[in-house]
């Protein structure tokens, strides 16, 4: 159930000697600000549900997000800090005999309302600029950079026998649940990793035998891939069928086994034309734990290609990010 503001006080906060109940200038800022109902609007379309336990007060969660990507904390960190500080406390409209929000509820709670209201609140800060006469500026800057995605160096052997321990962890689940018990698989990630130990020693070799080695060992741990993929599709065919004739679990790991069967599939077929001597292949896969990410060719002396993200950012030259 959705709760906006909490509005109680207590008697512990009246006993504070008046120099711990004043904010400093940034955070009563801030907090005059983020006192518009206008910043809560977004909250109220998303959460509806008048069912349930009582969500925290959503001004209080908009304050720990300030303060969050204010100051570069992570989520544990976040409650930490503000259960040692008074001023953040009231900041965040925390009472003295409350606890902090749990860093898993604050976590949940992000995922829940999704980037969309991010949007949202920017939109309302920029109209609340533009009515107080801050933005006036008539031009923007804007500039497109790269941003590195978390990931390893992708090669299609280390990516092939990736694939192969994911769809063993997958299937694992799936058995785990009762699910396709009596299907034949066969774990190959010990095999897939002998092979990718040997190609660090291809590495090696002399460059004129060093492509060939590769790619032959490619090739292998290519074959790997294909005979794990062959299997994981008789497991989630048993799968499907068991949960059709009632069975009560397995549902999410089932799905989670087809999303990883879809990449392992995209990821044969993109290796297959790789060791038939194409290069270039759009739309590349370079990772499965991040496939949204792509690799960008920069030119820099020292790393001329990126793996990660285009950015486009849209500024004032006051500062206000109004286009990202």
């Amino acid at each position: 159930m959705l709760r906006l503001r909490d509005g109680q006080g207590t008697l512990w906060d009246e006993f504070l000697p008046p120099e711990v109940r004043v904010l400093s200038d940034e955070l009563t800022a801030i907090d005059t600000l983020l006192d518009d109902d206008r910043f809560l609007a977004p909250f109220s379309k998303r959460l509806m549900s008048n069912v349930g336990r009582p969500t925290i007060p959503m001004e209080t969660y908009l304050r720990l997000m300030y303060l969050k990507h204010r100051y570069s904390m992570g989520y544990e960190t976040l409650v930490k800090e503000v259960a040692d500080s008074l001023s953040w406390r009231r900041f965040c409209r925390i009472r003295l005999d409350d606890h902090v929000p749990h860093s898993t509820t604050l976590i949940k709670l992000t995922k829940r309302c999704g980037p969309e209201i991010i949007d949202d609140l920017n939109a309302t800060l920029l109209r609340t600029a533009v009515e107080r006469k801050i933005l006036r500026s008539r031009r923007l800057r804007v500039d497109t950079t790269a941003t590195e995605a978390d990931v390893r160096y992708p090669t299609d052997s280390g990516l092939c026998a990736h694939a192969v321990s994911r769809l063993a962890r997958a299937v694992t689940r799936v058995k785990s649940a009762g699910l396709a018990t009596r299907t034949r698989f066969r774990n190959r990630r010990q095999k897939a990793g002998k092979i990718i130990r040997k190609v660090s020693h291809a590495l090696s070799g002399r460059p004129m035998d060093r492509h060939a080695a590769i790619d032959k060992l490619t090739a292998d741990v290519h074959r790997l891939v294909m005979a794990t993929a062959k299997e994981v599709a008789g497991v989630i065919r048993n799968a499907r069928r068991a949960l059709w004739t009632g069975h009560p679990n397995g549902e999410k790991q089932v799905q989670h086994l087809e999303r990883e069967m879809a990449l392992a599939q995209r990821l044969i077929d993109q290796t297959a034309r790789r060791l038939t001597g194409e290069r270039v292949i759009a739309d590349r896969l370079i990772s499965l734990s991040d496939p949204d990410a792509r690799p960008i060719r920069r030119g820099k002396p020292q790393q001329p290609t990126e793996f990660g993200y285009k950015v486009s950012i849209a500024d004032t030259p006051e500062g206000f990010v109004v286009s990202h």
